[in-house]
């Protein structure tokens, strides 16, 4: 049986933290960085299961949501410019989603680590598209955000004309009728940026069907699903990561048996 050598483990993970924040560290001091490089960067950032594109968007929305300093969020976005994993304006996109399902001061804070490195690499800021340019319906406007929620969700969501704030003018309206039809973003990156906040959330409904429409709308796999969980596991720890867990293994079973995502199977 051939042993792990720690001092490979340790060049490969030095390697990765400096083109993956886009900076040299100091060598580590403590048993917490030295875990940075030699488990989190050699161990799970190199792992194949998940490219590169998706763990940048983890780790920033996990990150942001953890209130992690704001160096850790600067590597992060300097890192997804360097490697080309990551634009300007999808990182932009990036952080207006974050600001949806984690909070508006979750999504200023990676907002103001992209202000940052742009100011520290000398980066002309992008022409975004603003949120809305032209007149609209407003009854459009709902229809089309109950048609994207059933695109995205893979099931009807809450009906047009309901009259409650929080799901016509809220969810119909801004989330689904405006937000995830913006082009910035492809729907498969605004997936994993959706699973980072309704797993902070801890709010079983939002978890179990959001991980479901993961995989049955086809944008995930379980496989990528189960790494989804290690590399959340980084900031939001291994608690929260276990029930993440549970809820991919009980989903994935759903979906390829055909079920829906709230469906009790024989015998449950």
């Amino acid at each position: 049986m051939s042993l792990c050598d720690p001092a490979a483990r340790s060049a490969l993970g030095s390697g990765l933290q400096a083109e993956l924040t886009g900076r040299d560290d100091p060598a580590p001091q403590s048993p917490v960085a030295e875990s940075w490089r030699d488990f989190i960067y050699a161990e799970i950032w190199s792992r194949p299961g998940l490219d590169r594109r998706a763990r940048f968007l983890i780790a920033l929305a996990s990150a942001a949501g953890a209130d992690a300093p704001a160096d850790r969020l600067d590597g992060y976005v300097r890192g997804a410019l360097a490697t080309g994993a990551l634009t300007q304006a999808e990182l932009r996109e990036a952080a207006l989603h974050v600001a949806v399902y984690s909070g508006w001061d979750k999504g200023g804070a990676i907002d103001a680590a992209i202000d940052r490195v742009e100011a520290e690499q000398g980066l002309a800021p992008v022409l975004l598209a603003p949120i809305r340019a032209e007149p609209w319906d407003a009854q459009q406007r709902m229809e089309q955000g109950f048609a994207e929620f059933r695109a995205v969700m893979t099931f009807d969501g809450p009906r047009v004309g309901n009259g409650l704030p929080y799901l016509q003018d809220g969810i119909l309206n801004f989330v689904f009728g405006e937000m995830w039809c913006r082009p910035g973003i492809d729907q498969r990156s605004r997936r994993f940026l959706t699973l980072v906040g309704v797993a902070d959330s801890a709010a079983t409904v939002p978890i179990a069907s959001h991980f479901h429409a993961a995989m049955a709308s086809g944008n995930c796999t379980a496989a990528e699903l189960n790494e989804f969980v290690l590399q959340y596991a980084v900031h939001a720890g291994w608690p929260k990561a276990s029930v993440i867990q549970g809820v991919v293994l009980e989903m994935a079973g759903k979906v390829a048996k055909g079920l829906a995502w709230n469906a009790r199977e024989e015998g449950r």
